[in-house]
Protein backbone atom coordinates (compact mmCIF):
# COMPACT_ATOMS: atom_id res chain seq x y z
CA UNK A 1 0.00 0.00 0.00
CA UNK A 2 0.99 3.37 -1.08
CA UNK A 3 0.87 6.18 1.20
CA UNK A 4 0.18 9.34 -1.04
CA UNK A 5 -0.16 13.44 -0.32
CA UNK A 6 -2.60 15.36 -2.63
CA UNK A 7 -1.94 18.42 -3.80
CA UNK A 8 -5.11 20.71 -3.06
CA UNK A 9 -6.23 23.39 -4.96
CA UNK A 10 -9.10 23.79 -3.79
CA UNK A 11 -10.63 22.81 -7.38
CA UNK A 12 -12.43 20.59 -9.44
CA UNK A 13 -9.04 18.56 -10.55
CA UNK A 14 -8.00 18.30 -7.29
CA UNK A 15 -11.30 17.01 -6.27
CA UNK A 16 -11.34 14.55 -9.14
CA UNK A 17 -7.73 13.39 -8.48
CA UNK A 18 -8.60 12.44 -5.49
CA UNK A 19 -11.72 10.39 -6.51
CA UNK A 20 -9.19 8.49 -9.04
CA UNK A 21 -6.29 8.07 -6.43
CA UNK A 22 -9.12 6.03 -4.02
CA UNK A 23 -10.43 3.75 -6.74
CA UNK A 24 -6.78 2.30 -7.21
CA UNK A 25 -6.62 -0.45 -4.43
CA UNK A 26 -2.79 0.04 -3.78
CA UNK A 27 -3.25 3.74 -2.84
CA UNK A 28 -3.65 5.02 0.34
CA UNK A 29 -4.48 8.97 0.35
CA UNK A 30 -3.04 9.93 3.56
CA UNK A 31 -3.41 13.92 3.65
CA UNK A 32 -4.11 17.13 1.46
CA UNK A 33 -2.00 20.18 1.10
CA UNK A 34 -3.13 23.44 0.36
CA UNK A 35 -0.73 26.74 -0.08
CA UNK A 36 -2.19 29.65 1.75
CA UNK A 37 -1.98 33.58 0.32
CA UNK A 38 -0.93 34.36 4.45
CA UNK A 39 -1.76 38.21 3.86
CA UNK A 40 -4.84 37.38 2.26
CA UNK A 41 -5.72 34.04 4.04
CA UNK A 42 -6.94 32.59 1.39
CA UNK A 43 -5.62 29.32 -1.75
CA UNK A 44 -2.95 31.27 -3.60
CA UNK A 45 -4.56 32.19 -7.39
CA UNK A 46 -8.09 30.61 -6.33
CA UNK A 47 -8.57 33.23 -3.71
CA UNK A 48 -10.73 30.59 -1.94
CA UNK A 49 -11.02 31.50 1.84
CA UNK A 50 -9.27 29.07 4.63
CA UNK A 51 -12.27 28.04 6.08
CA UNK A 52 -13.90 26.69 2.83
CA UNK A 53 -11.09 24.74 2.43
CA UNK A 54 -11.17 23.39 5.82
CA UNK A 55 -14.62 22.44 4.76
CA UNK A 56 -13.30 20.33 2.07
CA UNK A 57 -10.96 18.62 3.68
CA UNK A 58 -13.68 17.90 6.62
CA UNK A 59 -15.46 15.78 3.90
CA UNK A 60 -13.25 13.96 2.45
CA UNK A 61 -12.22 12.88 5.68
CA UNK A 62 -8.34 13.76 5.56
CA UNK A 63 -6.27 15.88 7.08
CA UNK A 64 -5.20 19.23 5.66
CA UNK A 65 -1.76 20.35 5.53
CA UNK A 66 -1.53 24.48 5.31
CA UNK A 67 1.34 25.46 3.52
CA UNK A 68 1.41 29.10 4.56
CA UNK A 69 3.25 32.00 1.81
CA UNK A 70 3.76 35.22 2.54
CA UNK A 71 2.96 37.95 0.37
CA UNK A 72 4.68 38.89 -2.18
CA UNK A 73 6.29 35.35 -2.37
CA UNK A 74 9.60 34.98 -4.22
CA UNK A 75 10.22 31.08 -5.96
CA UNK A 76 13.25 30.84 -3.06
CA UNK A 77 10.62 31.42 -0.42
CA UNK A 78 8.01 29.08 -2.02
CA UNK A 79 10.40 25.64 -2.98
CA UNK A 80 11.88 26.16 0.92
CA UNK A 81 8.52 25.70 2.21
CA UNK A 82 8.12 23.07 -0.29
CA UNK A 83 11.01 21.35 1.11
CA UNK A 84 9.83 21.04 4.43
CA UNK A 85 6.49 19.92 3.00
CA UNK A 86 7.93 16.76 1.24
CA UNK A 87 10.36 16.30 4.79
CA UNK A 88 7.40 16.11 6.70
CA UNK A 89 6.01 13.44 4.38
CA UNK A 90 8.67 11.42 4.59
CA UNK A 91 8.81 11.09 7.73
CA UNK A 92 5.47 10.11 8.27
CA UNK A 93 5.82 7.31 5.84
CA UNK A 94 4.31 8.94 2.61
CA UNK A 95 6.07 8.00 -0.46
CA UNK A 96 4.46 9.95 -3.47
CA UNK A 97 3.00 13.10 -4.10
CA UNK A 98 -0.53 13.73 -6.88
CA UNK A 99 -0.87 16.84 -8.33
CA UNK A 100 -3.74 17.32 -10.71
CA UNK A 101 -2.08 18.89 -13.71
CA UNK A 102 -3.99 18.26 -17.20
CA UNK A 103 -1.41 19.02 -19.65
CA UNK A 104 1.29 21.89 -19.49
CA UNK A 105 4.47 20.00 -19.67
CA UNK A 106 6.63 22.84 -17.86
CA UNK A 107 4.51 22.81 -14.72
CA UNK A 108 4.69 18.83 -14.92
CA UNK A 109 8.53 18.85 -15.52
CA UNK A 110 9.05 21.63 -12.82
CA UNK A 111 7.26 19.02 -10.25
CA UNK A 112 9.44 16.26 -10.89
CA UNK A 113 12.70 18.26 -10.76
CA UNK A 114 11.73 19.84 -7.51
CA UNK A 115 10.69 16.13 -5.99
CA UNK A 116 14.25 14.33 -7.40
CA UNK A 117 16.50 13.36 -4.44
CA UNK A 118 13.21 13.79 -1.75
CA UNK A 119 12.43 10.29 -1.37
CA UNK A 120 8.76 11.19 -2.88
CA UNK A 121 7.57 10.01 -6.72
CA UNK A 122 5.21 12.33 -8.31
CA UNK A 123 2.17 10.77 -9.39
CA UNK A 124 -0.08 12.73 -12.55
CA UNK A 125 -3.98 10.71 -12.62
CA UNK A 126 -5.56 13.11 -14.52
CA UNK A 127 -2.24 13.44 -16.83
CA UNK A 128 -3.68 13.93 -20.62
CA UNK A 129 -7.41 13.32 -20.18
CA UNK A 130 -8.56 15.05 -23.19
CA UNK A 131 -10.17 17.94 -21.13
CA UNK A 132 -13.77 18.55 -22.97
CA UNK A 133 -14.26 15.04 -21.86
CA UNK A 134 -12.75 15.35 -18.58
CA UNK A 135 -14.83 17.88 -17.82
CA UNK A 136 -18.25 16.29 -18.78
CA UNK A 137 -17.38 13.25 -16.71
CA UNK A 138 -16.82 15.39 -13.86
CA UNK A 139 -20.04 17.05 -14.16
CA UNK A 140 -21.67 13.96 -15.31
CA UNK A 141 -19.90 12.15 -11.89
CA UNK A 142 -21.62 14.76 -9.74
CA UNK A 143 -19.01 17.78 -9.40
CA UNK A 144 -20.09 21.07 -8.52
CA UNK A 145 -18.04 23.71 -8.11
CA UNK A 146 -18.22 27.43 -8.99
CA UNK A 147 -15.84 29.89 -11.29
CA UNK A 148 -13.69 31.89 -8.13
CA UNK A 149 -11.01 33.80 -10.91
CA UNK A 150 -10.79 34.15 -14.21
CA UNK A 151 -7.78 35.59 -16.65
CA UNK A 152 -9.78 38.61 -18.28
CA UNK A 153 -7.22 38.41 -20.70
CA UNK A 154 -8.51 35.73 -21.80
CA UNK A 155 -11.91 35.17 -20.91
CA UNK A 156 -14.74 37.52 -20.38
CA UNK A 157 -15.16 39.24 -16.49
CA UNK A 158 -18.69 37.70 -16.32
CA UNK A 159 -17.87 34.27 -16.57
CA UNK A 160 -16.52 34.90 -12.42
CA UNK A 161 -18.58 32.71 -10.19
CA UNK A 162 -20.43 31.34 -12.57
CA UNK A 163 -21.29 27.10 -11.99
CA UNK A 164 -19.25 25.04 -13.65
CA UNK A 165 -21.67 22.69 -15.32
CA UNK A 166 -22.86 21.89 -18.75
CA UNK A 167 -24.23 25.07 -19.81
CA UNK A 168 -20.62 27.04 -18.93
CA UNK A 169 -18.86 24.19 -21.26
CA UNK A 170 -20.85 25.12 -23.94
CA UNK A 171 -20.69 28.77 -23.26
CA UNK A 172 -17.01 28.96 -23.58
CA UNK A 173 -15.33 30.37 -26.54
CA UNK A 174 -13.64 27.60 -28.74
CA UNK A 175 -9.66 29.01 -27.76
CA UNK A 176 -10.43 28.28 -23.90
CA UNK A 177 -9.74 24.98 -22.75
CA UNK A 178 -12.74 23.24 -21.16
CA UNK A 179 -11.06 22.40 -17.38
CA UNK A 180 -8.91 26.32 -17.81
CA UNK A 181 -5.39 24.21 -17.71
CA UNK A 182 -3.97 27.51 -19.27
CA UNK A 183 -5.19 29.47 -16.73
CA UNK A 184 -8.06 31.27 -18.07
CA UNK A 185 -9.94 30.18 -14.92
CA UNK A 186 -10.08 28.56 -11.38
CA UNK A 187 -12.53 26.97 -9.29
CA UNK A 188 -13.54 25.90 -5.47
CA UNK A 189 -15.63 22.69 -5.18
CA UNK A 190 -18.72 22.73 -3.49
CA UNK A 191 -19.51 19.08 -4.10
CA UNK A 192 -17.97 15.66 -5.67
CA UNK A 193 -18.29 12.08 -5.28
CA UNK A 194 -15.29 12.29 -2.61
CA UNK A 195 -17.47 14.44 -0.39
CA UNK A 196 -19.12 13.15 2.62
CA UNK A 197 -21.53 16.15 1.72
CA UNK A 198 -22.27 18.94 -0.18
CA UNK A 199 -20.86 22.67 0.92
CA UNK A 200 -24.01 25.30 1.06
CA UNK A 201 -22.55 28.58 -0.83
CA UNK A 202 -22.93 31.89 -2.39
CA UNK A 203 -21.05 34.57 -4.52
CA UNK A 204 -20.42 37.31 -3.08
CA UNK A 205 -18.57 40.59 -4.64
CA UNK A 206 -16.78 40.29 -7.60
CA UNK A 207 -13.26 42.42 -8.01
CA UNK A 208 -10.83 43.06 -10.11
CA UNK A 209 -7.04 42.58 -8.56
CA UNK A 210 -3.82 41.93 -9.88
CA UNK A 211 -4.46 41.66 -13.41
CA UNK A 212 -7.92 39.26 -12.41
CA UNK A 213 -11.34 38.95 -11.86
CA UNK A 214 -12.33 37.31 -8.40
CA UNK A 215 -15.27 35.96 -6.88
CA UNK A 216 -15.40 35.79 -3.48
CA UNK A 217 -17.33 32.53 -2.70
CA UNK A 218 -18.94 32.67 1.37
CA UNK A 219 -20.32 30.25 3.13
CA UNK A 220 -24.07 30.14 3.19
Amino acid sequence: MRKVLLSWSSGKDSAWTLHLLRQQPDIQVAALFTTFNSAADRVAMHAVRRALVEAQAERTGLPLWAVELPWPCSNLEYEERMRAVCQRATMEGITAIAFGDLFLHDIRDYRVRQLQGSGLEPLFPVWQIPTEQLGREMIAAGVKAKITCVDPSRLARSFAGRDYDLRLLEALPPEIDPCGENGEFHTFVCDAPVFSRPIAVRVGEVVERDGFVFADVLPE
